[in-house]
């Protein structure tokens, strides 16, 4: 098996989750069933919506610490920070499961022409191309709505996971003219419920943790 290291901390409560995800999609029996995991939970990453510049420096001394400490190969619990996939890459010498892609080829798969995104405006950039590169079509919120799903981000960052979150997102989710949607950001799945949509929801960290578990396991 390979050792997997996880760059995470963005934010920490999604970085549990994505790690309860690794573990769910591993077929054990027992402890030495399940793949080895370095994770590096930095809450100390500048905000890679405000202060981006300054956090490229962080994830790649971050990756390359995790190469020393004897990870195989990568993975990014956060979508935004795939921004810096060429950086991270590049200081570590390591491989990367990237997240976005197996997230757009999830959408193609499902038969998706036209694939929404809930994410930070650079993960939708990063997912808008990426869709474009299929042939698939990306559906993206305007403007007001953009700020309220950044709004809604920050509340669960903070720890509120409450009704009103739940609503809010399940309401900009409702809203989108798709045939599938992408939670294109780790907190997304925190409080939206695939029940709560008619259409299907593609969750990027359950999606990457699945392939991580594939890839370590060969």
């Amino acid at each position: 098996m390979k050792s997997l290291g996880v760059l995470g901390g963005m934010g920490p409560a999604a970085t549990l989750d994505f790690l309860a995800r690794l573990q769910a999609a591993t077929p054990a029996t027992r402890d030495q069933d399940h793949i080895r995991v370095l994770v590096d939970i930095n809450p100390h990453i500048p905000d890679r919506n405000t202060d981006s510049a300054a956090a490229g420096p962080v994830l790649g001394k971050m990756a390359a610490g995790l190469a020393g400490a004897g990870a195989e190969v990568l993975a990014i619990a956060c979508n935004t920070a795939h921004a810096y996939a060429d950086l991270i890459r590049e200081a570590s010498g390591l491989p990367l499961i990237d997240m976005i892609d197996i997230a757009c080829e999830a959408a193609s798969d499902v038969g998706a022409r036209r694939v929404g995104v809930l994410g930070t405006p650079t993960a939708v950039a990063l997912y808008s191309a990426r869709l474009a590169g299929l042939g698939l079509e990306p559906v993206v919120l305007d403007e007001a709505h953009q700020a309220r799903f950044m709004e809604l981000v920050y509340r669960i960052k903070a720890g509120d996971l409450g009704q009103d979150v739940r609503d809010g997102m399940a309401g900009l989710a409702a809203g989108m003219d798709a045939e599938a949607l992408i939670a294109g950001c780790t907190e997304v799945p925190l409080v939206l419920d695939p029940a709560a949509l008619s259409i299907p929801l593609l969750d990027a960290g359950a999606l990457l943790a699945a392939r991580c578990v594939a890839v370590c396991s060969q």
